[in-house]
């Protein structure tokens, strides 16, 4: 999600990133990490866009981290949604692999070679309404490989001056995706440069609770 401000006047741009969603017939096994960053900052180009707040859920915190490295003089604040926050050289992969033990094995589920299925189709990520979870199931689709095994590398040390908002969703069900984001969350609560927050909710808040969500977006206006 893209977020431009104005302070008092807000405009939103939900872009799709390449391959995904309404723009799977574009997949491909070429498609990488670098070609979602590319993917947003021709929103930012292309739009004339500037002082803008770039928000990133899950996977996307690895999209606006690049993103914000790339063309810093245009982004006011990087909001992390429950999503991952990389260092130079990481790759989602990297991110993923535990304290101890030999890591996350993505290829051993692939789809014809190069695209990573959903994997919570039971209860995805923490919905639990049956409409929404339909609504997701529906619309969710196969993500190319190599967006979560190219390592992200910065050419502006990763834009460090840029004001930083993590929001985690401690959920009291305990969703499995609640341990992977705990991390970020530690650090972000602890280091300075960042602005912390909690909701209570699963994974995918933007649909379980979308008002409590948005609210708390519009008020990082209020910290810039």
């Amino acid at each position: 999600m893209v977020l431009e401000t104005c302070h008092t006047l807000f405009t939103f741009y939900t872009p799709t990133l390449t391959g995904l969603g309404e723009r799977s017939h574009l997949a491909s096994p070429e498609i990488n990490l670098s070609t979602h960053i590319q993917d947003i900052l021709n929103v930012l180009i292309y739009e004339d866009l500037t002082d803008v707040v770039l928000v990133g859920h899950s996977y996307s915190g690895m999209v606006i981290a690049g993103v914000a490295d790339r063309v810093p003089e245009r982004v006011t604040r990087l909001v992390y949604l429950d999503a991952f926050v990389p260092e130079d050289g990481q790759s989602l992969r990297d991110i993923l692999r535990p304290p101890h033990g030999d890591g996350v094995n993505l290829e051993a589920h692939l789809l014809d070679g190069w695209r990573l299925p959903y994997p919570f189709l039971e209860r995805p990520f923490g919905i639990t309404a049956e409409i929404d979870k339909q609504w997701v199931l529906d619309k969710i689709t196969p993500q190319p490989i190599n967006t979560l095994l190219e390592p992200i590398r910065f050419t502006n040390g990763g834009a460090p001056t840029i004001p930083r908002t993590y929001i985690y969703l401690r959920s009291p069900g305990g969703q499995p995706a609640d341990t992977e984001f705990v991390w970020f969350a530690e650090r972000a609560r602890t280091q300075p440069g960042w602005t912390y927050h909690e909701l209570v909710s699963g994974h995918d808040a933007m649909i379980i609770i979308p008002e409590a969500v948005a609210a708390l977006l519009l008020e990082q206006d209020r910290d810039m």
